[in-house]
């Protein structure tokens, strides 16, 4: 078996602005306008992110980002697995990489807003068997019943 490689990429990169698409297209079918957070290439390619690609030999399966919000605050961004990879540990490898990096950092936490739909269950899920614990808004995030938010304390 060929091993998924983790590691930093160019969200640019044609197959990941395909899948960054699949991944907005997702969110906006689950969620209200305003209620859809998800970074744009742009935001992606800012200087207080880093962005990951998942790959099995060559071909990508998932994605995911890591934000700076302050120097002991990170926040997940982007989570996204190819449909087609899903149930293979692809989200969980991602999920495993940015949280090992957050703590690479020093961040004392690492956040999350995913949404509070049902179509959501399985990220949440995902995210309560790594520690991520319910909490409030954070950043410029502000209270709504379709965002989840949750936390995982990192030392």
């Amino acid at each position: 078996m060929i091993l998924l490689v983790v590691a930093p990429d160019d969200p640019a990169r044609d197959d990941i602005v395909e899948l960054l698409g699949r991944h907005l297209a997702f969110a906006h079918d689950h969620s209200p306008p305003e209620d859809v957070h998800a970074l744009d290439l742009d935001g992606l390619r800012s200087p207080e992110v880093t962005f990951y690609s998942a790959r099995r030999d060559g071909a990508l399966l998932g994605v995911g980002a890591l934000k700076q919000l302050d120097p002991e605050h990170g926040e997940l961004k982007s989570m996204h697995t190819l449909a087609e990879a899903r149930g293979q540990g692809v989200g969980r490898a991602v999920l495993d990489h940015v949280v090992a990096e957050a703590r690479l950092r020093g961040y004392r936490q690492l956040s999350l807003e995913t949404g509070s739909m049902d179509a959501f269950v399985p990220a949440r899920t995902l995210y309560e068997r790594v520690g991520f614990v319910p909490c409030g808004p954070f950043a410029s995030y502000a209270e709504s019943p379709n965002s989840t938010f949750m936390t995982l304390p990192l030392l």
